[in-house]
């Protein structure tokens, strides 16, 4: 089974706004050094999107915004290690499947 074209749009999207530094969330975050220095906090970002991610029977994203919310914190965490996501994170918001 592949996955829902919702869900593959979703982490199309999310994929491009990180990659080309615009996704609003972000914003004033410098975290385009990440990528190729540290793949583990790009990793994690999205593990936590894809572990948040939640779709219906029809296979529709429903919390895309959540999703991006929870992922874009721990990015912004881990470059201003002031910034305190709230809530925490849950443990399975942030296993690596």
């Amino acid at each position: 089974m592949k996955l829902p074209h919702q869900v593959s749009g979703a982490l199309r999207t999310f994929s491009y706004f990180l990659a080309s530094g615009t996704h609003y969330m972000l914003e004033g975050v410098p975290y385009l050094d990440l990528y190729g220095k540290e793949p583990s906090a790009i990793e994690q970002t999205y593990a936590i999107f894809a572990n948040v991610l939640e779709v219906d029977e029809k296979g529709e994203v429903t919390n895309l915004k959540h999703a991006e919310k929870r992922a874009t914190d721990y990015l912004r965490s881990y470059c201003d290690p002031a910034f305190r996501v709230e809530p925490p994170f849950q443990d399975w918001e942030v296993e690596l499947h």
